[in-house]
């Protein structure tokens, strides 16, 4: 510790010294607001969180800064190793290995990585005290006093305080306003009761520039086409009489105008929209090419040829329409409604002034669109690795058909394959690739509601309503099982707000036919296993072991031992343990090895306060309530009924259930690339009326790099009966994640996270206590996680290496339960991209 602390000042000039820390007091109290610090013009080097171990700075000092001139005097110097390499290599390459990466790029690349050291700067100290006395002002503090001190800690080591003292805060006493354009005075009249700006509350700039922008928006979206923020000001009076208070004076100018060298000040005009005019096919702002053109409800359409759109899909996209005010919002909402039809690229809006106007206050509105091409051929290629599959390789090839029938319908196709290797898999001819998956899906977007009834009263265009069809099907042999999917949906989207959206599916159908359900015990080789160990104990019929002495699959053994095992008769004299367990493992072999029936129906709100990708200070909330079964257990009221006394529909009995899920995620940005981020999940699903459980692609599972990462997944619950099922599933999870993250060097990012989750069965034909949910008690059966990990970002995407630790394991007999496998052997690797929410 001692070397690293003494290295720090390698590269510090013996006339200068290092700045090792700020520290910045707030009426004698230190703080550590990142508002306040960003002030400073100069900040010490970095240092890893927690630890403060100064990474950066070390990288930096590690290299040598004139390598290659350095391994030139060397060169100089040993003349018999210079003529050695000679014999080696040619004059030239050894002159350029100075250039080589071991030489000169290595120190380079540890330059660039690393950061040079912060020399202490008396005239950046003064530039701080201005701007923390700048800083304090605006928050309404006009009489701050700000000093520095300088103190030695070390040799060549310095830090620097900063000491405020901010006196008493000054209040707005009145607020009066001096509105020269007799029509805007008119506006702020109607909405000064909205004003940011009130009399009795804390000055602060902050609230004047939100003030300016809300009036500026205001008077925009109102007709004022060429009103601009630069148009508002304040004057601020302190009164004398009056301690610590100020009077506010809100002037807006009248509008500057140009004519040759003179500046001459109007009054704003309030502009109605004479004229809208929509230019297709890439055409330019002349008309001499327009070859078509079109008027539909108050809009002119023009078109280099025949139009290719229907006016209407067109007109619907677009909120500014003849005969009303400018409005800045509408501009906005139909540049994102034409984006969001995905048949154009952005798309151009210009107003100019209708000289036919005698009075000035018209505009022209132009709209230029610029088609995208008719169809878009998208190929990917992959490379997986999962828990079940050890390796594989698949590709897909995606079409995009764009206005398919003049209406901005978007229809995509896509084709998928892949072919893998799994020792999971029963493989008796040794076959590398014996997992295939392909399948295709089929999706037409409509921009607007397709519904029997009219729902633009209750859900407007404004809110940009789709609606979508999705068919898909595929063959899957990978596990064991072998199935046959298909998939069938009918969605409603649209989007009340910037940051609330609702996506509809009226229909969710989904059919699962499994092909293979004879190789059930060659997929969960757990449940056989243990079949095997009970079958042990009595006398069972030597026909029913292969020669190894274990219960055949293909020819039925394993079944026929269940089948005497829970016979009324009892021919085995079978224990009650033994009987119940083995009425488990047929049970969940039926529910596993089933075909399914899913129509369901379900509905999602997502709410987000996230402005952009660089926004790491909001919240998101998911809510999603769905429903299965319902309907068709009405309509089917006298339907066939199968063996196990429940309706069927085409032999297949349908599920029913109602599933309901919350997803909450929290971003905290703690500032110098600090962010902590949390994530709360609770689900539940409810089997009813012709189902004693939930379908396997509708449960819940945990485990896995975007979920508890000091386990696998699948191998973790339901409850704390410790993972014993090959793929353990519930109908019930709670879930919780903290993620401390922060910037190491570069694109280099580290993360310290603490996972807690488990899943239970509840409401279901499962009775053992250790895999039911048994009210809060069963909340100690939460398994906890922790561990660090490793991100870099490519920008376009971040490649994550997080490792898991268990923690808490509630599956564990003992009271040992914390730390008990908090070791390498048992800590779990996980790969993601991106990151886990």
């Amino acid at each position: 510790m001692t070397f690293f602390s003494c290295s720090l000042t390698k590269r510090v000039p013996k006339d200068k010294v290092l700045l090792m820390e700020n520290s910045v007091f707030e009426n004698e109290k230190k703080t550590s607001k990142e508002d306040v610090l960003s002030q400073l013009y100069q900040r010490p080097n970095s240092s890893l969180p927690l630890i403060g171990f100064r990474l950066r700075l070390h990288l930096y000092n590690l290299a040598k800064p004139n390598a290659d001139s350095t391994y030139h005097l060397w060169l100089k110097n040993h003349p018999k190793s210079e003529k050695a390499l000679t014999s080696i290599l040619s004059k030239k390459q050894v002159n350029r290995l100075g250039e080589s990466f071991a030489i000169s790029g290595f120190n380079n690349f540890l330059m660039r990585t690393g950061e040079a050291p912060v020399l202490y700067d008396s005239l950046k100290t003064e530039k701080s005290l201005v701007r923390l006395k700048n800083y304090y002002f605006n928050k309404g503090y006009f009489d701050t006093k700000v000093e520095n001190k300088i103190d030695s800690i070390n040799i060549q080591k310095v830090k620097s305080t900063y000491l405020v003292k901010t006196g008493e805060p000054y209040f707005i006493d009145s607020l009066s306003t001096s509105i020269q354009t007799p029509a805007l005075a008119e506006l702020y009249e109607k909405t000064k009761t909205q004003s940011i700006i009130k009399p009795n509350t804390a000055f602060n700039v902050k609230n004047f520039e939100a003030e300016r922008t809300r009036l500026t928006n205001y008077f925009r979206n109102s007709g004022a086409y060429y009103f601009q923020e630069l148009n508002i000001r304040y004057e601020v009076d302190t009164i004398i009489n009056k301690k610590n208070k100020a009077n506010i004076n809100l002037i807006i100018d009248q509008q500057t105008v140009k004519s040759g060298d003179t500046l001459t000040r109007v009054p704003f005009k309030l502009y109605n929209i004479s004229e809208v005019n929509i230019f297709t096919d890439n055409l330019s702002k002349e008309k001499e090419y327009v070859l078509d053109s079109v008027q539909y409800n108050n809009f002119n359409i023009y078109s280099l040829g025949k139009l290719k759109y229907k006016p209407k899909a067109l007109t619907d996209a677009i909120f500014i329409n003849k005969d009303t005010r400018f409005s800045d919002f509408r501009r906005i909402l139909t540049s994102r409604s034409i984006s969001n039809l995905r048949i154009f690229n952005y798309p151009s809006i210009e107003y100019v002034e209708d000289k036919r106007d005698s009075t000035g206050q018209s505009l022209i509105t132009n709209i230029y669109l610029t088609s995208r091409k008719k169809m878009t051929f998208n190929p990917s290629f992959d490379i997986t690795h999962s828990n079940i599959q050890d390796f594989g390789i698949g590709g897909s090839m995606g079409l995009f058909f764009r206005n398919i029938f003049r209406g901005a319908e978007v229809l995509e196709i896509g084709l998928r394959g892949s072919i893998g290797s799994s020792r999971q898999m029963n493989n008796p001819n040794d076959v590398f690739f014996n997992v295939t998956e392909y399948g295709t899906d089929v999706k037409l977007t409509f921009p607007r509601f397709l519904f029997p009834i009219a729902a633009n009263k209750i859900i407007p265009k404004s809110m940009l309503p789709t609606t979508s069809m999705s068919f898909g099907l595929s063959r899957q042999k990978n596990i064991g099982l072998d199935k046959n999917n298909f998939t069938g949906i009918v969605n409603y989207s649209w989007y009340p707000s910037r940051k609330n959206s609702f996506s509809l599916d009226l229909l969710n159908a989904q059919y699962v036919r499994n092909t293979n359900p004879n190789n059930y015990f060659s997929t969960y080789k757990s449940s056989y296993n243990s079949l095997n160990q009970i079958a042990d104990k009595y006398d069972v019929d030597s026909s029913y072991y292969n020669e190894d002495g274990m219960l055949t699959i293909q020819d039925g053994g394993a079944d026929s031992f269940i089948f005497d095992a829970l016979n009324p008769s009892d021919p085995l004299n079978i224990s009650d343990a033994d009987y119940d367990l083995v009425k488990s493992i047929y049970e969940r072999k039926v529910r596993l090895s089933e075909n399914n029936l899913i129509l369901a129906s379900n509905l999602t709100f997502t709410s987000s306060t996230r402005t952009n990708i660089d926004d790491n200070s909001f919240h998101t909330i998911k809510a999603k309530v769905e429903s299965a079964g319902g309907l068709m257990s009405l309509l089917m009221s006298n339907s066939k009924v199968g063996s196990t006394g429940k309706k069927t529909f085409m032999d297949v009995e349908f599920s029913q259930y109602i599933k309901t899920e919350l997803d909450f995620i929290k971003y905290w940005d703690l500032g110098k690339q600090q962010v902590i981020a949390l994530r709360a999940f609770g689900g539940i699903a409810i089997p009813y009326g012709n189902s004693n459980s939930i379908p396997f692609s509708r449960s819940y599972f945990t485990g896995g790099s975007n979920d508890n990462r000091g386990w696998q997944p699948y191998r973790l619950g339901p409850g704390r009966s410790g993972g014993v099922l090959d793929f353990n599933e519930a109908n019930m999870k709670i879930f919780f994640s903290t993620e401390y993250r922060f910037n190491i060097t570069g694109k280099w990012y580290g993360a310290l996270f603490v996972d807690a989750s488990n899943i239970w069965d509840i409401f279901s034909d499962i009775e053992d206590k250790d895999y039911t949910f048994n009210g809060i008690s069963s909340l100690k059966d939460l398994a906890f996680s922790s561990g660090f990990g490793i991100r870099y970002d490519f920008s376009f995407f971040v490649f994550r290496l997080d490792m898991g630790f268990k923690t808490y394991n509630p599956s564990i007999e003992t009271n040992r339960k914390w730390f008990e496998e908090f070791n390498i052997k048992e800590s779990v690797l996980n790969v993601g991209i991106n990151y886990p929410f």
